[in-house]
């Protein structure tokens, strides 16, 4: 008699659950119409989209939140003992308040961004969104509203920036840094360092907020959600 070895049989049983669960889903999502699908994403986009501007978009929103907390940039952040030896902690500290609060001050102005990305939303993106990994909301924000994000954002972090000498002393120093391949040159000046880390916050939430949602859409509180993301 032929047996399968022991090594194979977790593979093939993985195989089998795959291919088994795959119908079952599709079927399930043939079962839902063109529209609900759309409302559903629609409303699945405007959760997280509220849901994570509201929570950053606040005092301490992020130097509160140790997940988005933006610290020191590269360079910078490896040399913040020095800067506390040579009587500079207050400034660096200073520095990491001004960034977070600015950060804060920019996710609060995203609505209206995430907004127009979710009423220029395509059927074929909702499918894609249903279809897609647990983070395929979140990626659909990036690709339809980083730029638009990072315009609005910047000019709200250099007026805050803009106040401190330490930044323009950072500015200066981590550019030459760059130069030598010290530090990566996204992060040689300190509003591109800090409206990037502004727009991850922004979407590291909304992807928690979709973990959540996929992993229970029972509990969404809403007929639409539980419908559409129930089906998954």
């Amino acid at each position: 008699m032929n047996l399968v070895p022991t090594r194979w049989l977790a593979p093939i049983l993985a195989l089998f659950l795959v291919f088994s669960v795959l119908p079952a889903q599709a079927g399930a999502l043939d079962g839902i119409s063109n529209a609900d699908a759309g409302s559903g994403v629609r409303e699945a986009l405007a959760k997280g989209a509220e849901f994570a501007v509201s929570s950053l978009g606040q005092q301490n929103g992020f130097l509160g939140n140790k997940k988005v907390k933006i610290p020191l940039p590269g360079y910078l952040d490896d040399a913040e003992s020095a800067l506390r030896m040579f009587g500079m902690g207050k400034q660096a500290d200073q520095l990491v308040e001004t960034m977070n609060h600015a950060a804060e001050n920019a996710v609060a102005e995203a609505l209206p961004i995430l907004s127009d990305a979710i009423r220029r939303m395509t059927l074929q993106d909702a499918k894609a969104i249903l279809t897609g990994g647990e983070d395929s909301v979140t990626q659909y924000f990036r690709r339809s509203s980083s730029d638009q994000l990072v315009t609005r954002f910047r000019p709200i972090v250099k007026a805050a920036t803009s106040k401190l000498q330490l930044a323009e002393q950072y500015n200066n120093f981590a550019g030459k840094a760059a130069n030598f391949g010290l530090i990566d040159k996204k992060d040689a000046d300190i509003d591109s360092y800090v409206t990037h880390k502004a727009m991850d916050g922004l979407f590291m939430v909304i992807a928690e907020e979709e973990r959540k949602l996929r992993a229970n859409p029972l509990g969404a509180g809403s007929a639409i959600l539980k419908k559409v993301f129930g089906a998954l």
